[in-house]
């Protein structure tokens, strides 16, 4: 306990294996739900954890316009738009935290790239007049599927909410990675090998919600904070800094690329010189604080989402059998295919 509240790179592995525990445990339960699903009820049924809507962006970005203006909390992928919700609560608040210490894919990020310096000695580091290019790849995906859904209006997202698609699109990314093509496994095999040499490969230049989280960061009171006037110049912030962020230059760090994974604070070692703060004069926040906010923004805003009733989704075991049945057919293939419910809802 005196390490976790002493050290934050300790507090910040354990809330982040942890989360990845968490992430397995509802692989585990998806995966055996899709095996009742895909065997039509011959095996066990094991109820579908609703927390596998998280990898759903897209479904809670759509869910949650479609609650700002049709005032409705869809039933569908209700969990979904609440985990989105979460997130976008820290980014507000924390910066890209939740890309540092909850995300299982900025966990794997950043065990690859750790790897690779091990077995290397080093990260290669990209020359800023092409990182800076490859950096506004993943703000374009995220203004190609900001844009597309912000022309949807109610009666089209209700639509594709109550679509075919929708409905199981949980279960479509489940059987995409299950049956993954040859040209999707080497593309994932290519991302992991770059994230070895790469520091963040993916999380850096390509991931839509880092750039969101990104962007959403210039606003939060919380920041990296340097004094200049105890401050010795010896820039191991900036050589501990994964984001290459030249920290031991800012009086305020304001990049979008800073994730608050206190590495930088870590290493300083001069006492009170750079720590995070809401202002300048303000007291530091220690990082057993700073973690127990990250995780109490998560767990509270899911937490009430359970506690109204609005978690689990509507569908049940009868639904799912039929949908499973059909997950083949042409209506399930793409929305706008057929994707239409029916006066029965199917």
């Amino acid at each position: 306990m005196w390490k976790l509240s002493n050290d934050s790179q300790s507090l910040r592995t354990m809330i982040q294996f942890s989360f990845v525990l968490l992430c397995l445990w509802i692989g585990i339960e998806f995966h055996l739900f899709m095996r009742w699903g895909l065997t039509a009820g011959g095996s066990a049924y094991v109820t579908r954890p609703p927390g596998v809507e998280g990898f759903l962006p897209i479904s809670g970005l759509i869910s949650l316009k479609y609650w700002i203006e049709g005032g409705i909390v869809n039933t569908v992928h209700p969990s979904g738009m609440f985990i989105l919700l979460a997130i976008l609560a820290s980014g507000l608040l924390l910066k890209k935290a939740f890309c540092s210490w909850l995300c299982p894919v900025g966990t794997l990020s950043e065990s690859l790239w750790m790897l690779g310096e091990k077995l290397f000695g080093r990260n290669l580091r990209i020359n800023r007049w092409i990182d800076y290019p490859l950096r506004s790849l993943k703000y374009l995906l995220l203004f190609f599927f900001v844009n597309a859904i912000a022309q949807m209006d109610v009666p089209a997202l209700r639509s594709f909410i109550e679509s075919p698609y929708n409905k199981m699109a949980d279960a479509k990314m489940y059987l995409f990675f299950a049956n993954i093509s040859s040209f999707a496994f080497w593309t994932v095999i290519v991302l992991v090998l770059l994230s070895v040499v790469v520091k963040n490969f993916w999380c850096r230049y390509l991931c839509p919600y880092g750039a969101l989280l990104g962007a959403m960061s210039i606003l939060s009171p919380l920041k990296i904070t340097r004094q200049q006037k105890s401050c010795i110049d010896c820039e191991l912030c900036t050589k501990a800094c994964p984001s290459a962020i030249k920290v031991h230059k800012a009086v305020r760090v304001w990049s979008d690329e800073c994730t608050a994974c206190y590495k930088c604070v870590e290493a300083c070692p001069v006492k009170n010189t750079l720590d995070v703060r809401l202002r300048t004069d303000a007291r530091p926040v220690p990082g057993w604080v700073f973690g127990s906010l990250v995780v109490g923004v998560f767990v509270a805003v899911t937490g009430l989402a359970m506690l109204a009733g609005l978690w689990q989704n509507s569908m049940g075991k009868e639904e799912y059998l039929h949908r499973f049945q059909e997950l083949n057919t042409q209506a399930y293939e793409h929305f706008g295919s057929g994707g239409t419910t029916d006066a029965s809802g199917r």
